[in-house]
């Protein structure tokens, strides 16, 4: 599904020196292509405050833990997503409220999220799903008429575009309250090992953030507050410093292979390619298709059969998962994720894709469809 190896081949003189570099300064933790790479990555993303951390699900911690969410509040929530998004409320004893995506973008629905508010409902976590935006403009203005945070899971779309309707635009991640990735190395930017960041434009908040990263404190052995152990190493920063400049190459990478996809299965009634809002680009973190009246786990086994590899996200929605059956939630009709569930099947997508491997997937996926 992704090829790391080829990636790190193309940079790896690069990236080889940069991590004898910090052997050498033996600055492990907290060095200086920490400090390079999160004022870079600030830069990126237009935000006023980067911080960087642990993993992508310390970063949804982290933005939860520093809004002061208490026990019982609501966290609206899409149910189909990876399980980090919901986990994480799970974890500080909040309510997770599930709600229903398009069925286009696969993206939180506006209505569904209007409809499930109570008095209860503390924060609203739009996910960026599969390199696409969730309608953050819509999101945002409920949350204001509400008065509620919003957390961005940006996790699968860093360095997509967001255009508000006055033509303005914006990175996702750096729309809502807090903005929260992973570095994962299947990720678009991903590092060799575990990595995450945290957004956000209010000083108090980021400041606030970092003290929770580190233990509470913001002088050392002076913990003001309940914190966690969430670093960035110095490794990761340096190899992610260099990939930062490759992003935007990386995207355009993933964008070509993707029109590579939709050129091949245009017109094809039994095949839906993803689809792109006019509010957003898509920066294809997984290329994901709709399967009509085609048996996917046949497709699935069929392709693995010609050497190919395929991914079904997210065979079992949140709603649905045993870790939530203590909550005491209420019944959900989530059809249209339900739906999706059967129906999704992703195919092969990074950066190192050639036209010769492009042109042996589709027409192994077609040759079975068309069969």
């Amino acid at each position: 599904m992704v090829d790391t190896k080829s990636q790190y081949l193309k940079i790896k003189s690069a990236v080889d020196i940069a991590i004898h570099e910090v052997l050498d300064s033996a600055a492990y933790i907290n060095g200086k292509p920490v400090q390079d790479f999160t004022a870079a990555l600030n830069t990126y993303q237009g935000s006023a405050h980067t911080i960087t951390c642990g993993n992508g699900t310390d970063a949804l911690q982290i933005a939860m833990m520093a809004l002061d969410l208490q026990p019982g509040d609501e966290v609206i929530t899409p149910s189909y997503t990876y399980i980090a998004t919901t986990e994480v409320v799970a974890l500080l004893k909040l309510k997770p409220v599930f709600v229903e995506v398009d069925p286009k973008t696969f993206c939180i629905d506006p209505v569904s999220v209007r409809n499930a508010i109570t008095p209860k409902t503390k924060a609203i976590v739009p996910v960026h799903l599969y390199g696409h935006a969730a309608p953050m403009e819509e999101i945002m203005q409920i949350a204001a008429e509400f008065g509620l945070y919003v957390i961005e899971d940006n996790a699968q779309a860093i360095g997509c575009d967001y255009t508000f309707l006055d033509g303005s635009k914006k990175k996702t991640g750096s729309i809502g309250t807090v903005g929260a990735t992973s570095f994962y190395p299947s990720k678009n930017l991903g590092a060799y090992g575990d990595g995450g960041a945290i957004f956000t434009n209010d000083a108090s908040l980021a400041q606030k953030m970092k003290m929770i990263a580190n233990h509470g404190q913001q002088t050392r052995y002076y913990h003001e507050m309940v914190g966690c152990n969430s670093r960035l190493d110095s490794m990761q920063a340096a190899v992610l410093n260099i990939k930062l400049k490759q992003l935007d190459d990386y995207t355009n990478a993933r964008q070509n292979a993707a029109n590579f996809y939709n050129n091949a299965f245009a017109g094809n009634e039994k095949i839906t390619v993803p689809y792109v809002a006019p509010y957003s680009t898509h920066v294809y973190h997984q290329y994901t298709l709709q399967l009509h009246n085609v048996n996917r786990d046949a497709l699935s086994a069929y392709l693995a059969e010609k050497k190919i590899p395929s991914m079904i996200y997210y065979p079992v929605p949140g709603h649905r998962q045993k870790m939530f059956s203590g909550f005491d939630l209420p019944p959900v009709d989530l059809t249209i994720t339900d739906w999706l569930t059967e129906r999704v099947i992703s195919l092969p997508m990074h950066t190192e894709m050639d036209q010769e491997q492009l042109s042996y997937i589709t027409e192994n996926v077609l040759n079975f469809i068309n069969n």
